[in-house]
């Protein structure tokens, strides 16, 4: 087959380590395919024999039955792994796995037995077909009677079933999560008092977030860009980039005089929150809108959507947020309560009761510095976190944490794991899942089989010719993960038919006469020759791959197959099998996941260069995001975690966050107007530590339900944002405020404070 077809099929262990091919579980097998092979559907008119593929109107039937029969002693002469067959050579290498066998090749034992049930590809027959992979995955769902067996099983439907599943299962978890992150978001921002109290603002942050998403995806949608299972994870991303966003707008706000006018207030935010948030919109924006030119459909209609979506969550921030916090402004200017508008007063009275005074009492400030009091963690960040982080020894002790972080980093990087196993897009307990292990287990010995195809015509009888190609594809059979005694070739077959008549293939009338009388007395051949006329316009040929056990060799073989193949030079040749279409994805993995840290990396060093006020500091950001980077990719091996299609796609995701922390820590410190780099490194903590740690817990805690996920990819998603959070978040708080100071960043307000002011100002 040149595609997968409609099949079922099911691998069966004996329960207690038994021979299978013995009594009593061979009895269950026969009796489990004769209740297989009466399935019936449509009012029971159709069995299997109706339902099946058939090659000279025969079905294809599972020969290792056949073989077996009945009888011990037909069992007991069985050879591994071509065994003669009713004059014809069968291979079993892909219908019995755990085989033992003797000196001679017989098989004395085997632990398990794979079996396929192929059935009508054709299109007038495909619903019919469904209709019956119903009924099969129903009976080996129910049937109980198997007292000396194990069975798992698998048909062409189960994998688009299973990731139809990540759908319908994971439904729940996301919107466990969105609550936890939502939660979380909000509670941080309750205060005490309930004049400056921020509850409404954090939820309408959320808001804002949620109708970028409704907006974008809508307008998307509108238009015909298709939705993929991929999308789903883009509203996370932009939950979090919204979150972010608020956290730092009420940061900025809080560092306001409260006694100044409303409009005074939100020019101070808006000066201090407008020109990070615009460096990380204008480089997440850019940068996913350069990833619609990746390989994968997919990944474009993900990075269109996410990109889109991020544009509308800034607009919605600068004008939807920033309007609504305006109006709270105006609350907070006449003093009025977070719940119900009405005026309260600003001390506690004697007069009133005691609940009075805990509910209705608020709006105090600091009177020091005109602005609101300052949380708890923020001062921990200005008076004990950073005052500390600033001391030489503890420094010199962070660079050589870094060190440490990089070495291990660059460790990981080079032991990671390409490739996705399949059971990897299964849950765990599905029978996918079990059936996909015991394949890797029982029948790893052998390999997928590989076409060799021949493109275009060429003169077979050209004896010249003909002997090149013979070597180009005994080349193929060079290779450790190629069997070279387990190969099919109709040429080879065919030099043989003509020596035992004494035909001179040499002669193209010869060699094209001859053909068809080949074919009838071999007639599976003849799928394996396009012969039009006086003309072959394409052939293949086939090999055995072997001792292919896991996702990275799975690349091996397949980048050594194109190599020889390219290595032909009478010839063009393609190797090609249905399941290569996962293993080609795992080089452009790679190459897509380099090129979009090359793509993210460049693009910030040019939007900070443009909007930060110090090249310096523009080039610590964008380092930053080249040790993020690394860091999440080397711990990602260190925690299990293979470099493939999903956890490229959830890092492009994640890894736009790690812009975010170092930019606006590097914007904030080029901004403080305190004199010294230390004070500036201080002040840049004070402002951003708290909100930082916000955006940083809100995301992790809400990801962390998808932690309990029994999917291999909501448990990815999990693992590599935390670790993008986190490291991003050591970045933030401790590396960067250490590199800043080292390399005494500072903007031109010392010498110009009225020429940074209007820097600020743009």
């Amino acid at each position: 087959l040149y595609d997968k077809g409609n099949f079922a099929s099911l691998i069966v262990v004996s329960n207690n380590s038994d021979n299978i091919l013995k009594s009593p579980a061979l009895e269950d097998i026969v009796r489990l395919n004769e209740k297989i092979l009466n399935i019936t559907v449509d009012n029971r008119k159709l069995g299997f024999s109706e339902v099946c593929a058939k090659a000279h109107e025969k079905c294809v039937s599972n020969v290792i039955l056949e073989i077996i029969g009945y009888n011990e002693t037909s069992r007991t002469s069985i050879t591994y792994p071509e065994h003669r067959h009713e004059s014809n050579l069968v291979f079993l290498g892909s219908a019995l796995g755990g085989v033992l066998t003797d000196a001679s090749s017989t098989i004395q034992a085997a632990q398990a037995v794979k079996l396929y049930y192929y059935l009508n590809n054709q299109e007038n027959a495909s619903e019919i077909s469904k209709l019956w992979l119903k009924r099969f995955k129903s009976l080996l769902s129910d049937e109980m009677d198997r007292k000396h067996i194990d069975v798992s099983y698998y048909t062409s439907k189960s994998k688009q079933e299973e990731i139809d599943s990540h759908t319908v299962d994971g439904f729940p978890l996301f919107l466990i999560t969105y609550a936890c992150a939502i939660s979380f978001s909000v509670l941080s921002c309750l205060r005490l008092d309930h004049v400056r109290n921020k509850m409404w603002v954090a939820v309408f942050g959320v808001l804002s977030s949620g109708l970028a998403v409704v907006s974008s995806f809508g307008l998307l949608l509108y238009i015909g860009v298709p939705f993929v299972i991929t999308v789903a994870n883009s509203p996370f991303l932009i939950l979090g980039i919204g979150l972010n966003n608020m956290f730092i707008m009420v940061s900025d706000w809080q560092h306001s005089h409260v006694t100044d006018p409303v409009p005074k207030r939100m020019a101070h935010t808006y000066k201090e929150a407008a020109m990070s948030i615009t460096i990380t919109a204008l480089t997440d924006v850019l940068k996913f809108f350069i990833g619609v030119m990746s390989d994968f459909p997919s990944v474009q209609s993900f990075c269109l959507y996410t990109a889109t979506s991020i544009l509308f969550c800034y607009i919605y921030t600068m004008t939807f947020l920033g309007a609504f916090m305006a109006l709270n402004g105006r609350r907070e200017a006449s003093n009025r309560h977070w719940l119900t508008c009405m005026k309260i007063p600003t001390e506690k009275s004697i007069e009133q009761t005691h609940m009075y005074n805990i509910c209705c009492v608020g709006g105090s400030y600091d009177k020091l510095t005109g602005a609101e009091k300052k949380q708890p963690a923020s001062n921990f960040f200005k008076d004990y976190y950073g005052p500390c982080l600033m001391k030489p020894g503890v420094k010199g002790v962070v660079i050589i944490i870094y060190l440490a972080y990089l070495a291990t980093s660059v460790f990981g990087c080079f032991h990671i794991q390409q490739g996705t196993e399949l059971y990897d897009l299964a849950a765990d307990n599905s029978h996918v899942t079990r059936f996909n292990i015991k394949d890797r287990r029982y029948f790893y010995n052998y390999g997928p089989v590989v076409m060799v195809i021949v493109k275009g015509e060429m003169a077979y009888w050209d004896k010249a010719k003909r002997s090149q190609l013979q070597a180009c594809i005994e080349g193929f059979k060079e290779p450790q993960f190629v069997d070279r005694d387990i190969y099919t070739s109709w040429l080879d077959s065919y030099l043989s038919y003509g020596q035992e008549k004494l035909l001179n293939l040499d002669d193209k009338d010869v060699f094209l006469s001859y053909l068809p009388q080949f074919f009838d007395l071999h007639p599976f051949y003849k799928q394996d020759v396009n012969l039009t006329r006086d003309a072959i316009h394409a052939s293949r040929f086939f090999i055995q791959t072997v001792n292919i056990t896991k996702a990275s060799e799975e690349i091996e073989m397949l980048k050594g197959l194109k190599a020889i193949a390219g290595s032909c030079q009478v010839a063009s040749l393609l190797v090609y099998n249905h399941e290569f279409i996962y293993y080609d994805q795992y080089d452009v993995v790679v190459k897509s996941t380099i090129k979009n840290v090359v793509v993210i990396t460049a693009l910030m060093l040019v939007v900070s260069l443009l909007l930060i006020p110090n090249p310096v500091c523009s080039l610590l950001v964008t380092c930053s995001i080249g040790s993020v980077t690394v860091g999440v990719n080397g711990f990602m091996a260190l925690w299990d975690i293979s470099l493939d299609s999903i956890s490229m796609i959830i890092f492009t995701v994640c890894i736009g966050f790690t812009v975010d922390f170092s930019a606006h820590v590097s914007y904030a410190f080029v901004s403080s107007e305190k004199p010294h780099p230390n004070d500036k490194a201080v002040d840049a903590l004070s402002s951003l530590g708290y909100p930082i740690i916000q955006a940083a817990l809100s995301t992790v805690l809400g990801v962390s339900v998808l932690s309990m996920s029994e999917f291999y990819t909501f448990r990815a998603f999990f693992k590599i944002f935390f670790l993008v959070m986190f490291i991003g978040m050591l970045h933030g708080l401790v590396f960067m405020p250490v590199f800043l100071t080292a390399s005494a960043c500072s903007s031109d307000k010392d010498e110009n404070p009225e020429g940074v002011l209007k820097s600020s100002k743009l």
